[in-house]
């Protein structure tokens, strides 16, 4: 046979397998068997490699760390590509998954004091970390939370390099980044003023669970608590305790994926080359379909780190598509 005729392929194992065709693309819709006709409703998605077909009761589109933390002017973040993404999936993605009935996932930092007692160094360094003047006046590191090695209270927040952001009470403001919240997961971020009211808030302990600082940002919070009394697939808030929510044996992420048959996940968030990134490399390596949607999703760090997603994701670990899309394909969505 002529490799121009059309061929087809079965890909994968018996429990976990994806069909593809060389004039449809790949399906993505878990039948039981290979050789099942259609039985659900199918959506379509054009992705910059091949068109994808996805089964809207198996799928999910998860948004990561759309938070104030992250994002909000109060803890002085300027506009950039967060901001940008977050408006892509409230025009585009968030409606359109609504529509096609594919379950949103709103997959943030949420640290309970057990997190934060147990956190490795490497993760805590990542945030930023407490330092106080020892007696012999040399600086030395807390833990972060400031109540397992010392008793004694932090004097002053030091950047991932151990160099000093907010000393001596004075706010230091560096590539918009506010130097006194980075004194380490766990500890006081302070008051902040809000954007437009000017009202003071406390804005909570270090991405803790039910903090304002972990709160997701006012227009995607809006969303959410809309999205999460619908009578059918209401959204879902699944707090995550390291940059990936998919990291390690188990997580609450994945309890609820197999709880609810999801096999196929859109991802979105920021940063795309750290949190986003993590959490969809170790999903492709536990066997799910992982969908990137470029534009939903946006990092500060410099545009070759999301290229670089960007490129892997399209062409080894999954798929990269748009939010935009997503829309065009739940509006030519078809039934069985």
């Amino acid at each position: 046979m002529s490799p121009a005729n059309h061929h087809t392929a079965v890909i994968g194992n018996a429990q976990n397998f994806w069909l593809h065709s060389s004039r449809t693309g790949f399906d993505l819709t878990h039948p039981a068997h290979p050789h099942d006709p259609p039985s659900t409703a199918r959506l379509t998605l054009q992705t910059s490699t091949a068109p994808v077909t996805l089964d809207p009761a198996k799928t999910a589109l998860v948004v990561i760390d759309m938070q104030n933390f992250f994002l909000s002017p109060a803890f002085g973040r300027s506009r950039g590509s967060g901001h940008a993404a977050a408006e892509k999936l409230e025009k585009f993605a968030i409606p359109a998954a609504r529509k096609a009935g594919v379950r949103i996932v709103w997959l943030n930092w949420g640290l309970s004091e057990e997190d934060v007692r147990g956190m490795p160094p490497a993760v805590k360094r990542a945030f930023g970390f407490e330092a106080v003047v020892d007696e012999d006046g040399e600086v030395t590191s807390t833990t972060g939370s400031g109540d397992v090695f010392k008793e004694k209270e932090a004097g002053f927040g030091v950047d991932k390099n151990g160099d000093p952001r907010h000393q001596g009470g004075e706010r230091m403001v560096e590539n918009g980044k506010d130097g006194r919240i980075y004194k380490g997961l766990g500890s006081q971020c302070g008051t902040v003023f809000l954007p437009g009211s000017g009202e003071e808030v406390d804005a909570g302990r270090l991405l803790m669970r039910d903090t304002w600082n972990s709160a997701l940002f006012p227009p995607l919070d809006k969303l959410y608590h809309e999205g999460k009394t619908l009578e059918h697939r209401p959204d879902v808030w699944i707090h995550k305790n390291r940059m990936s929510g998919m990291w390690g044996e188990r997580t609450d992420c994945q309890d609820f994926l197999e709880k609810e048959g999801i096999r196929s996940l859109l991802f979105t968030g920021v940063n795309t080359d750290q949190c986003v990134g993590g959490t969809f490399t170790d999903s492709f390596s536990k066997g799910y379909d992982c969908i990137l949607l470029s534009d939903g999703c946006g990092t500060t760090s410099p545009e070759f780190a999301a290229q670089c997603i960007e490129f892997n994701a399209a062409r080894t670990w999954g798929f990269v598509a748009t939010c935009e899309d997503l829309a065009k394909a739940a509006d030519g969505m078809k039934s069985p």
